[in-house]
């Protein structure tokens, strides 16, 4: 029985720590129950130091949340994986798009119906009319709407 405490409590603490690297809820949720199975097993396996270490767990679950919760974000890494703005500056749309038109570029891949073409020197997202278009043919530029960029084949 000991060492099945033993394995939930290490498996509980690895599945919480590994919710870190791993966001989403789950594998917190599973290192949670872990450690709670660990507390239930302590209970029955050690008759006088069950209760204790039991309590001893749910304590330091609380106190490292707790930590974490507080330190993280102003760690080195916590910086790295969170935002450091509230996104409200973002810009969805691609600039520069309105102008294009009614100009003239190239494709740089085969559009089928989506690809890429160089128009004025930029590298742009397109999307045909409906047809496919071969890579290194010409292009005009239809429409705008938004990062939506249509275009079709010059006709020669």
């Amino acid at each position: 029985m000991t060492e099945l405490f033993f394995i939930t409590l290490i498996a509980g603490l690895i599945l919480f720590g590994g919710e870190i690297f791993v966001p989403g809820g789950i594998l917190g949720i599973l290192g949670g129950c872990s450690l709670v199975a660990a507390m239930i097993i302590a209970i029955q396996a050690f008759d006088t130091w069950g209760p204790y270490i039991a309590l001893g767990i749910f304590f330091l679950a609380a106190v490292s949340v707790v930590a974490w919760i507080k330190f993280f974000p102003r760690s080195s890494l916590g910086r790295k994986m969170t935002l450091s703005t509230d996104g409200t500056d973002f810009d969805s749309t691609q600039s520069g798009l309105d102008g294009l038109a009614g100009k003239r570029g190239l494709t740089s891949v085969a559009c089928r119906p989506a690809g890429f073409a160089v128009i004025e020197g930029q590298r742009i997202d397109v999307v045909t009319e409906g047809g496919m278009i071969a890579a290194d043919t010409e292009i005009e530029v239809v429409e705008t709407e938004g990062n939506r960029v249509v275009v079709r084949r010059v006709q020669t």
